[in-house]
């Protein structure tokens, strides 16, 4: 099954700084041969089930080998059935609207 997913990945116990972190979940996500987009509060993914989780618990495993003793995590998943969908045709089905004139009382 396609999935479109919404990772954020949090080592705690670490300090503030958290892009060493980061970027090392987006290589592996890279390295898993996942299609990635990087945004400011996580990275979007899309790819089958499988890919996807595998490559999200090896997420969690380098930023514990990193040191991080503990690894908070949201996952938002979005599946369709109806047709395929990529991370841009989400996106471009709102700039589309974006560039439509706005009705009156929306």
């Amino acid at each position: 099954m396609k999935v479109i997913v919404d990772l954020c990945v949090v080592p705690i116990g670490v300090g503030v700084h958290l892009a060493p972190y980061i970027a090392a979940c987006e290589r592996v996500l890279q390295d898993a041969g996942l299609k990635i987009q990087l945004h400011p509060n996580g990275t979007a993914i899309e790819g089958e089930w499988g890919p996807v989780f595998a490559g999200i618990e090896a997420c969690h495993q380098a930023v514990h080998d990193m040191g991080a003793p503990r690894t908070y995590t949201t996952v938002k998943v979005n599946t369709r059935t109806d047709r395929d969908q990529t991370l841009e045709d989400k996106v471009a089905s709102v700039e589309a609207l974006l560039q439509q004139p706005q009705e009156r009382g929306q």
